[in-house]
């Protein structure tokens, strides 16, 4: 293993920069030349690539984002695409690639190890619904940005005796809003797998109100069926009253910003290092992620087949403690 590539794809999480340093330094620690590849899937295709160095990832540890660009492609879904992009590895003598994403992502990635190019995949999404990592790279920073931000929110709902319904990223995965929900103190959470009707969610306010409470928050994910929007205007187009003035507040990317946390900074340090680590070894067609308290290698395949699944006591747990 002479060189290695580093791709960072799909959205943007917190401490993607963290691996891409770590990858860079790790690498070249074990004489390995490590090139960035610009723009995701998109920088493969077109063999957009850039020289890592030691210095020159100086003072990335602590920004957001991906120095290295982030753009969508959905010409990389062919093989064509997926052939070229090979091409234009092995035109650079690069050896392997690591790919540092998500669930769409890794995908890509085992896309690539199937035609037979040695890849190793680094768990990072920010909604961490990827199948082989409990949690993954930019969960953390994103979950302490929403807790804040309900926090913030919670202060004028206070002092206006009003209702929140606030929308959280997450697709149709609900690990954000549940623990945001636990952390924040939200009288309920509707995420995907555990939906519940604008009915229901009335009635939880209402009920609420006359308990004498002077505000009530819910926190929904984006993805559910019953997300904000379609909550609020559920209570508008058939009269719904809570008790409460009610509002909607939807986060959006602001969950994505920011410098990463000191955990997903170590988290992706960790990971990131781990990746090369496992090229040393001879090892590819693997993702590199963290379960039960530590690194743990999953196989592309594991991961791009199987579903991540929400603990349903957890959401108990958040029921109980709203009363």
């Amino acid at each position: 293993m002479r060189r290695l590539a580093v791709v960072t794809s799909g959205g943007d999480a917190p401490g993607m920069n963290a691996a891409v340093r770590a990858i860079t330094r790790v690498g070249a620690e074990a004489d390995i030349e490590v090139y960035g590849v610009r723009d995701g899937y998109k920088g493969l295709i077109e063999g957009d690539m850039i020289h890592l160095t030691e210095r020159g990832v100086s003072g990335i540890l602590q920004l957001g984002g991906t120095i290295l660009g982030t753009v969508r492609s959905e010409e990389f879904k062919t093989a064509e695409a997926q052939h070229r992009a090979i091409e234009n590895l092995k035109k650079n003598f690069i050896d392997g690639l690591v790919v540092i994403g998500g669930d769409g992502s890794q995908k890509g990635a085992f896309a690539l190890f199937k035609h037979g190019f040695p890849v190793v995949g680094v768990a990072s999404t920010i909604d961490n619904d990827l199948y082989g990592s409990d949690i993954t790279i930019g969960v953390d920073t994103a979950l302490n940005t929403i807790v804040e931000s309900i926090d913030k929110i919670r202060t004028t709902a206070e002092s206006h005796e009003r209702a929140f319904l606030i929308e959280v990223m997450g697709r149709k995965y609900g690990y954000l809003a549940l623990m945001a929900g636990l952390a924040g103190g939200a009288e309920l959470v509707v995420t995907p797998e555990f939906e519940v009707d604008p009915a229901t969610v009335a009635d939880e306010l209402l009920s609420a109100y006359e308990r004498g409470k002077r505000y009530a928050m819910v926190v929904v994910t984006d993805g559910a069926k019953n997300n904000a929007e379609t909550i609020a205007k559920y209570f508008k187009e058939h009269g719904e009253k809570v008790g409460y003035e009610l509002r909607v507040t939807i986060l959006g990317h602001v969950q994505r910003g920011g410098a990463p946390s000191a955990f997903d900074r170590i988290l992706a340090s960790r990971l990131g290092a781990a990746a090369v680590q496992l090229f040393k070894d001879g090892g590819s067609g693997m993702l590199t992620g963290w379960i039960n308290g530590k690194v743990a290698y999953t196989p592309l395949e594991e991961v791009v087949t199987n579903k991540k699944a929400l603990d349903i006591n957890l959401w108990r747990l958040a029921e109980i403690l709203s009363r």
